[in-house]
């Protein structure tokens, strides 16, 4: 069985004596989607923190690439990298700039053929030149999606990669990210609430409520466990449910 690119094992984090992620374990091959679903306060953001090394966990293990994020993360580090919409690019910086610079961090070759190419794929040129704060949300999210692929990571973390856009602009962004996906064979790891976009581009979801993990499966298999018609239903199930180890049994399924 090839080496697993991410591995997470019975993962940890407290604040002081609020548990914000508990015994979380999962593994993601090569050329994977997955889908990280949960409401707020579910764990999400802490568990992609905790995976790109922006926090330590209390206990447990992470493997990214063959890497132990705690010793060694500066070695997976260079293969990976993150977008989000609530993390802003510098303000003042023009978009071209923004990707200039990151290029020249990430150790880029020809950096201006990157951003030429990217600024093709996510229709940057009319923009390219401008302040990267007077962009509408739309805009910022696909600069950072352009920055996010600056390099070519292997391992892709996505937080709400399509926000703010229309359908029709949304639905050319990911139809990018599965073209992209198939010619690297990268791994994308996705937190949405966009319950179609999970069912169209992940192959497993991972749903976490209150730290843990209290479902796992394929979209269409949760949708059959559940007994629902979508994705959303059971999202609205779980997160309706009390007691998540007893939503667990139900359907048959252990962590």
């Amino acid at each position: 069985m090839p080496e697993p690119v991410v591995q997470v094992r019975k993962l940890h984090k407290n604040f002081g004596k609020v548990v914000a992620v508990n015994n979380v374990s999962f593994r993601l091959s090569g050329g994977e989607t997955i889908g990280l679903l949960g409401g707020n306060g579910a764990g999400k953001s802490t568990t992609l923190s905790m995976l790109l090394g922006l926090l330590l966990p209390s206990s447990g293990e992470i493997m990214v690439l063959g890497h132990d994020m705690l010793r060694h993360r500066h070695r997976a580090l260079p293969f990976m990298n993150f977008s989000s919409p609530y993390v802003d690019l510098p303000h003042r910086l023009t978009v071209r700039e923004n990707l200039t610079i990151y290029g020249y961090l990430y150790g880029l070759g020809d950096v201006e053929k990157r951003i030429l190419d990217l600024s093709l794929d996510f229709d940057l040129s009319e923009f390219l030149d401008r302040a990267t704060g007077k962009l509408s949300a739309g805009q910022k999210t696909r600069a950072a999606l352009a920055k996010a692929l600056l390099n070519k990571p292997k391992l892709l973390l996505l937080d709400e990669p399509t926000a703010s856009m229309d359908p029709d602009t949304a639905g050319v962004i990911r139809q990018h990210l599965m073209s992209y996906q198939k010619e690297t064979g990268a791994t994308i790891i996705l937190a949405s609430h966009n319950m179609s976009e999970i069912e169209s581009l992940c192959q497993q979801v991972l749903i976490m409520k209150k730290g843990e993990i209290v479902a796992q499966g394929t979209p269409k298999k949760l949708i059959e466990d559940f007994g629902r018609q979508d994705l959303e239903q059971v999202f609205i199930d779980i997160a309706r449910h009390d007691d998540t180890s007893d939503l667990s049994e139900s359907i048959g399924w252990r962590p």
